[in-house]
């Protein structure tokens, strides 16, 4: 079985490959594209529905040339759910910049996620890194790494809160071009940038045995 690349695999490797964090370049084209394209009709013809659903059948494009490739389709049918749910907003409601609402949801849903988890004492990008490395919860007892698990989380607040508050007012005063120019130059690059330093605050830790490991020693 092949094993199947993510941004958390990225960050736990023993070398960092930012075209894996963000998917490769079919990953990087799936998730530009359709809005892209979406900027590109409304500013040529004004028109919400065509812009819209012309995006959303570059997604369905993107699943068709997966299934093509015989290569895993889901992650461009999450990213179908995603453009099928703004296309549709879009389209119902009149207002271009509502395009771009799904998205403005799923990250303000990803910073309140993540500043609960330092609040509760439970950083996130600590679970999911520990699960990872296979360390099970026992990072807890061991202060240098709970430090650095706290940083990196910190720094995954610090990337969701920038982009609430520079996309937020754009939506707000309804500037769909400068919003959907914000979504993609916050997007990807910065993702992988976050992803990279990531990568640089725990590739120095050194590994711990999950508690069914230490007690065979």
């Amino acid at each position: 079985m092949v094993k199947k690349e993510t941004s958390l695999s990225a960050i736990t490797a023993t070398d960092f490959d930012a075209m894996k964090a963000v998917g490769g370049w079919r990953g990087i084209v799936e998730s530009v594209v359709p809005t892209v394209v979406f900027l590109i009709i409304f500013a040529a013809s004004h028109q919400i529905g065509w812009a819209a659903w012309v995006s959303l059948g570059t997604a369905v494009i993107a699943i068709a040339g997966r299934l093509i490739s015989r290569v895993d389709p889901s992650p461009a049918v999450g990213g179908l759910g995603a453009v099928l749910i703004s296309a549709f907003m879009a389209w119902k409601t009149g207002q271009a910049a509502d395009f771009f609402v799904w998205g403005l949801i799923v990250n303000v849903a990803y910073l309140v996620a993540f500043l609960l988890s330092i609040l509760v004492r439970w950083p996130l990008m600590g679970v999911l890194i520990g699960a990872m490395r296979g360390e099970g919860t026992t990072w807890r007892h061991h202060k240098t790494t709970v430090r650095r698990y706290y940083s990196v989380t910190w720094m995954w607040v610090a990337l969701f809160a920038m982009r609430a508050a520079v996309q937020l007012p754009m939506y707000f005063a309804s500037a769909t071009n400068a919003l959907g120019i914000a979504k993609l130059v916050m997007g990807i690059p910065l993702f992988a940038l976050v992803c990279w330093l990531s990568w640089l605050m725990i590739r120095a830790l050194e590994p711990i045995p999950a508690p069914d490991q230490t007690a065979q020693v």
